[in-house]
């Protein structure tokens, strides 16, 4: 007997009814083909009730038996295992089996020993034998596993089930009839044998209006059940309904090495390489199919692959060609079925819009007959348009739309009737999920209320979606509904601290109600609404939270100081000094000296609040030589003069202002930094903790610290920052927390001192500019950032011997770094974080380097102001990718664009390396003389009305934003007419274009990317463009986020109303009869005289998709249009999709 014929079929079976009271449990044993050496068999289903036999499976040569699983394979035990049902749940026991059971890869008992019982769980692997490596691929030496599915049965499942059980044969029946006539089936007998196999079981022809199976038994001849040369396309298709695409691609590919493959092995490939989004194999498989034989999944497999590759025109002749082979009994598609996939497939080709109509065409046009297909096929696209709404950031828009899907899907799809069972082929084209679809629509549209704001709904739609699942199923959704909740609550708290800071108190009650109805177990939520209701006095409310706070978390403060506050605001003086006494006397866990403190530190409480801007962890204190925390620094204070000082003070003059304790407060925790480079060995937190720093020897990284708190005592400050010892590297939220806030500790420190190691005592001018901290990626902030600023050489002696107290006041040192950084001096000494200037910032940083890779963009978020999420491990490319992006879509300046070398793979549009940007960038300058001379010419070559259309456009295009790493480019593009290669001797690896384009001069291109060739002979589908980035600040009108130009464009309102401002620019007189709109036109003029000035271009590709990406050069790659007056040539005023 061949291997094949070891198979068992598609079946259902139940055990012996014992119990017919019972309930009924459903178990299934799916094939787990992870590798070639498994066998393979049709998925079989159980239905058990508890209390029936056990289930035996084994190698039995009586297969009469319904309560027995045979295995036609040597490895396998004859009595090997047994299954069975108790109480709802599944057990599985060795039956004294040679060759072992394993359950999840554990064996579960010794060779010839029977094991104890195992509970089955859904998704479990069960493995009956170790196959013999010695036979090669010979199915009778292979090990059986199965995946185990569980499920109960219910009435309104029945159906369905059966459905589940036959969808696939339909489909095999009639590649399986195809192949018997065309005589490569010879095993008559065994073709006879399945004909007599059960009907129930096998057949899937057409379907009645209550979604029931109808037979035919006209065909004497169907064959129900795969050969023995269709073992691999039954596997296959059986795999498809489960997603296996990597298995069934390759089994089909040995199918095809083995016999060189049939018609139907390369149509199925080429549907599941569709599925892949390998559009051109899937094409050569779909033709290869055609080229054997003409057959309906060949079309089908071919238009399908043609859409993917927008070859639509094409792909509508294939579909329609298909339509032959739907006509006979053998073959289940129907003509609507058919229609229904030519407009999914064109769906899946972008083409939104034709696909919605032609369905709703379909509709229509089968209003009279039966509409639930085109209903399901309508509905699951809607819910998909939403969906890709809200991956393109419109939140609100796919909030609307994926309810407006919910509730016809919801019709739809009810649990209580069963799916008409021919729109399970879509599952196996496309991989549709009707099973999951109402919960994947309902988990979207929590998310997209979420993020458009709109949180009421949001929490409404949780609550929907966590009210239609089962108990086993919330299971799935549990930690996807723990991070909604945790950002839905955050969200909350964020737009209600809004609220309350825009004094809409309403509102924020609302939003902090919304939260604590997701979370009552919070006491800060009820804290946080305590302290907004303060704000409208509203004491009563507040006390009522405060009390609640104390109850979630009576071991902290900040219950007891809220109630104190209600109860201060409603004057409850007595209530009020009874709850801090009550709290003080209930923190039994805090000690009695912190708990005076705590006394005490109420006095300066808002002192502190106000001048603590220093870092939140630890600090070296350069009295003690010892690291402190925040609670210590508090206790340090309270113990020390200054602190007993002002308390007298504040006890003997009741009247006293807090300025005088604010200033007294700042001055005792003002604190120095360092900035130094890394040494190999530096002491770290866990080096110094508990120790005392001048105690320690006197070697190495140890002088260094030492040397620092001794200067720092000196100049009179108790505080000293290093990033080696006071950052917690094992932290994670220590780490993060610390590189969003660096520039601000430097910002506000009292003094910074810059320690040049490799800078000898004898060291003349210049020095300073050849030292390696001068190289290094995060120094650059910290010499920024300070206000003051001393460098110290490496005996610890001042640079230069300049005793000032500020090295940023001294010219000749200002100069040096000028000179070695290219940083201007007022940027040196008054530096501003932010985006003005990006790509000069850009340039500053782009020689730098840093040991650890992403720090590269990490050491500019406090030069541009950005906080971001630190990810140490995301590389390089995507942590300067988010901080460019950030860039652009704050401040929508393009200049971080103009960049030269290889594209980054977090967007083709920006560079892979910062050091891109070390070439500065060539703008040309024009002059007020030479703008005005072109002005002059173009008013009697240009139109008003073209360049007022020019302006018009350019003025109408949004900035430049990111969503999902795609980038809305505006520009203006010139489409390439001609690629030309040139050839250049020893360049291997870069080429070398000649480029035409409309409207440009020619030019020359260098680029590592090989692009193909314009040729009449061979003309190109893809399109190339020379793009000109688009920046507003062309148009010539203020940026008014820039003071400078706001103070400058105030100033030119302020002139005569009589009088055109572009007169006055040019410093003439008025004329009489000067037309209204001359200023306008003037400034359309200046625009395009603008434009006409040589660029930096980007050449973009076209995608498949109509995306582009960005060909990189290593050159400035330096356009200019032909001719300036022919403004029909710069109309290419567009916003491109980048990859």
């Amino acid at each position: 007997m061949s291997a094949a014929k070891t198979l068992l079929r598609a079946t259902t079976f139940s055990g012996n009814n014992h119990n017919a009271n019972s309930p009924t449990h459903r178990i299934r044993l799916v094939p787990h083909l992870d590798s070639f050496r498994a066998l393979r068999f049709e998925p079989i289903t159980c239905d058990l009730r508890d209390g029936d036999t056990p289930v035996s499976i084994g190698r039995f040569t009586d297969q009469s038996d319904a309560s027995k699983l045979a295995f036609k394979s040597k490895v396998v035990s004859r009595a090997h295992a047994e299954i069975w049902s108790d109480n709802g749940k599944f057990y599985i026991k060795d039956a004294r089996s040679s060759s072992g059971t394993f359950l999840n890869r554990l064996r579960l008992s010794p060779a010839g020993s029977e094991s104890k019982p195992h509970q089955l769980q859904h998704g479990d692997i069960v493995q009956l034998g170790v196959d013999y490596q010695g036979n090669g691929t010979d199915d009778n030496y292979k090990s059986v596993k199965m995946r185990i599915e569980v499920e109960r049965i219910s009435p309104s499942r029945e159906s369905r089930d059966h459905v589940e059980k036959v969808r696939l044969w339909s489909i095999g029946d009639r590649l399986l009839g195809k192949r018997m006539a065309e005589g490569r089936i010879k095993d008559s007998e065994e073709a006879q044998r399945q004909r007599h196999s059960t009907l129930s079981d096998t057949q899937l022809h057409c379907y009645n209006n209550n979604g029931e199976p109808n037979y035919d038994h006209r065909d004497t001849n169907r064959i129900n059940h795969p050969s023995e040369t269709n073992e691999v396309l039954t596997t296959v298709w059986n795999a498809c309904i489960y997603g296996d695409l990597h298995t069934i691609e390759e089994l089909l590919t040995q199918q095809i090495n083995k016999d060189g493959g049939g018609d139907d092995s390369y149509a199925v490939r080429s549907l599941v390489k569709a599925r892949q989004l390998e559009w051109d194999s899937a094409l050569q498989d779909a033709v290869k199919s055609i080229t054997i034989q003409p057959s309906l999944w060949g079309y089908i497999s071919k238009g399908i692959a043609l859409c993917g590759n927008q070859q639509l025109w094409d792909a509508m002749e294939a579909f329609d060609l298909a339509f032959i082979f739907t006509e006979g009994d053998l073959n289940p598609m129907t003509t609507d079925i058919l229609l229904l996939i030519k407009v999914v497939a064109l769906f899946n080709a972008s083409r939104h819009d034709e696909a919605m109509r032609r369905v709703q065409d379909l509709t229509i046009a089968y209003q009279h007959l039966d509409t639930l297909p085109c209903s399901v096929v309508n509905s699951y696209l809607c819910a998909q348009l939403a969906i890709i709404a809200f991956e393109n950031g419109q939140y609100s828009e796919a909030a609307d739309q994926l309810t407006a899907s919910m509730t016809a899907i919801t019709e739809l799809f009810s649990l209580h009737t069963p799916l008409d069972p021919r729109l399970d082929i879509f599952e196996l084209l496309f991989g549709w999920d009707f099973d999951s679809i109402q919960q994947i629509i309902s988990q979207k549209r929590c998310d997209a209320f979420l993020r458009a704001d709109r949180l009421q709904e949001a929490a409404e739609s949780l609550q929907y979606l966590m009210s239609m699942l089962d108990e086993s199923d919330k299971d799935k959704y549990l930690e996807w509904s723990m991070a909604f909740k945790q950002n839905y609550i955050a969200r909350c708290v964020a737009k209600a601290d809004e609220a309350v800071a825009a004094d809409n108190y309403e509102m924020a009650f609302g939003l902090y109600s919304a939260a604590i109805k997701l979370d009552s177990s919070s006491h800060l939520l009820f804290a946080y609404r305590g302290k907004a209701k303060l704000g409208r006095s509203l004491y009563v409310e507040a006390l009522s939270d405060a009390d609640k706070v104390i109850e979630l978390n009576p071991s902290s403060s900040l219950g007891y100081e809220l109630k104190y506050a209600a109860l201060q605001g409603a004057q409850c003086y007595d209530e009020a000094i009874e709850v801090i006494t009550t709290m003080l006397s209930k923190l039994d866990n805090v000690p009695d000296a912190h708990i005076q403190n705590l006394k005490q530190w109420m006095l300066f409480k808002e002192p502190f609040t106000l001048t603590w801007k220093m870092p939140l962890f630890v600090y070296s204190t350069t009295t003690t030589g010892r690291v402190c925390d925040r609670e210590a620094q508090i206790y340090a204070f309270m113990e020390s003069t200054e602190y007993k000082e002002l308390l007298h003070s504040w006890m003997t003059h009741a009247h006293i202002q807090s300025g005088p304790i604010q200033n007294a407060v700042a001055k005792y925790f003002s604190w120095v930094m360092l900035s130094h480079r890394w040494e190999l060995k530096e002491l770290l937190l866990h080096d110094i903790k508990d120790k005392v720093i001048y105690d320690l020897d006197a070697v190495g990284a140890t002088v260094k610290l030492q040397m620092f708190c001794k200067i720092t005592r000196d100049a009179g400050f108790c505080w000293a920052w290093s990033d080696t010892c006071c950052i917690d590297q094992n932290n994670n939220v220590e780490v993060q927390r610390s590189v969003n806030s660096m520039f601000v500790w430097y910002r506000h420190s009292a003094l910074t001192i810059v320690y040049l190691l490799d800078v000898p005592p004898w060291a003349k001018a210049g020095a300073l500019a050849s030292s390696v901290w001068n190289t290094r990626g995060w120094t650059i902030q910290e010499f920024l950032a300070p206000n003051v600023v001393l460098f110290y050489k490496a005996d610890w002696t001042l640079y230069l011997n300049d005793r000032s107290r500020n090295h940023k006041e001294s010219l000749a040192i200002m100069q040096e770094l000028e000179d070695s950084t290219g940083i201007d001096v007022q940027a040196l000494v008054a530096f501003r974080p932010g985006m003005t200037n990006a790509r000069e910032k850009l340039q500053w940083a782009s020689a730098r380097v840093t040991t650890l890779q992403e720090d590269v963009a990490y050491s500019l978020f406090g030069i541009f102001g950005v906080h971001l999420p630190v990810i140490y491990g995301e590389m390089k490319q995507n942590a300067l990718g988010r901080l460019l992006q950030e860039i652009i879509a704050r401040s929508g300046d393009i200049t971080t664009l103009d960049w030269i070398g290889k594209s980054s793979q977090f967007n083709s549009c920006l560079p892979a390396d910062i050091s891109s940007y070390e070439a500065p960038r060539l703008l040309p300058f024009l002059s007020e003389d030479e703008i005005q001379s072109s002005v002059s010419l173009l008013r009697h070559t240009v139109t008003v009305e073209s360049a007022s259309n020019l302006y018009t456009l350019l003025d109408n295009l949004s900035a430049p934003r990111f969503a999902n790493f795609r980038l809305q480019l505006p520009c203006i593009a010139f489409p390439i007419t001609e690629i030309r290669r040139r050839s250049v001797q020893g360049q291997e690896t870069c080429f070398s274009y000649h480029v035409k384009a409309d409207g440009l001069q020619d030019l020359l291109i260098d680029t590592e990317d090989r692009l193909f060739q314009f040729s009449q002979a061979r003309p190109t589908q893809q399109t190339f463009l020379l793009v000109r980035l688009w920046n507003r600040n062309e148009l010539g009108l203020p940026d008014f986020a820039d003071d400078e130009a706001m103070e400058a464009w105030s100033s030119r309102l302020s002139t005569p109303s009589s009088m055109p401002l572009s007169l006055l620019e040019l410093g003439r007189s008025p004329k009489q009869h000067e037309p209204v709109e001359s200023e306008s036109h003037s400034r359309a003029l200046r625009l395009i005289a603008h434009l006409g000035q040589p660029f930096s271009a980007l050449l973009l590709a076209q995608q498949r998709g109509g995306e582009y990406k960005r060909i990189a050069s290593d050159y400035n790659i330096t356009a200019k249009v032909k001719d300036m007056t022919a403004v029909h040539d710069m109309m290419g005023v567009r916003t491109l999709e980048v990859l």
